[in-house]
């Protein structure tokens, strides 16, 4: 039957590329997609270099032209990992930008949007698909100065879950994981535009985060489960968070 196909988008940096490489080693062929081709290629080469296989795709989930093209190239996919998203701002909803909203709209669901609409087909098609779709405990419980970000998450975690019911007697799985405060490398440094230590405050006095490879941990075990097991949903936090707004930090 060949080799199982994971198609990760995001998958440049971050969550995705931890994804990516964990999926490999698990066996499956991956597809990277993201939209900046070098990082691809850095992500495929560590791929590579242990032994898995995969290819490259240089993709902006916003653009739905390029998604279809992209799903119809590809001859097989078993799972897919909705990863590409991200916050931009703090501000509060009295004074937000409207345009930073759109944007994690754009990304956050409507991203999520093209790419599931695309490659259903496929994973249906498959017998025993996977959708991941990685929210965020911000889709879950709104907080001060998320107010973009939060509602664009909830709008991932309404689609997965509406997908779910939608999807009741096809052979396809529907999963959501919502992780809490997850230290990499851009999601903090993009959100305060580049503001290092605005970013490096997000985790100061948090003894342990969760990482990347947490995250991508949590994805294969829950698509690597029994067929007829389905993880609807996980939320995933470092132990120093017990709740959104609880955070346990040093002095």
């Amino acid at each position: 039957m060949g080799t199982a196909t994971a198609v990760v988008t995001g998958a440049g940096s971050g969550i995705g590329a931890a994804t990516a490489r964990r999926l490999a080693s698990a066996g499956y062929g991956v597809v990277l997609a993201a939209r900046r081709k070098d990082r691809l290629d850095e992500v495929a080469a560590r791929i590579e270099a242990d032994g898995g296989r995969c290819s490259v795709h240089a993709l902006d989930v916003t653009d739905r032209d390029a998604v279809r093209a992209f799903a119809d190239g590809l001859d097989r996919v078993d799972v897919l990992v909705n990863n590409a998203g991200g916050a931009l701002g703090t501000e509060y909803v009295a004074v937000a930008d409207p345009a930073d909203w759109s944007a994690m709209y754009e990304v956050n669901v409507l991203g999520v949007l093209h790419v599931t609409q695309a490659l259903l087909p496929a994973l249906v098609a498959s017998g025993d698909g996977t959708v991941v779709v990685l929210s965020s405990t911000a889709g879950h419980v709104a907080y001060e100065g998320g107010g973009g970000y939060a509602a664009a998450k909830h709008g991932a975690h309404a689609l997965a879950a509406t997908l779910r019911l939608e999807l009741c007697g096809e052979p396809v799985r529907v999963i959501e994981i919502a992780p809490g405060i997850v230290r990499t490398e851009e999601f903090a440094l993009n959100r305060f535009r580049g503001d290092e230590d605005a970013a490096a405050a997000v985790y100061r006095g948090i003894e342990a985060p969760l990482t990347a490879e947490d995250i991508a941990d949590t994805v294969t075990w829950t698509v690597t489960r029994p067929t007829h097991v389905n993880i609807d949903l996980i939320v995933v936090r470092p132990r120093a968070q017990s709740a959104q707004h609880k955070v346990h930090r040093t002095a």
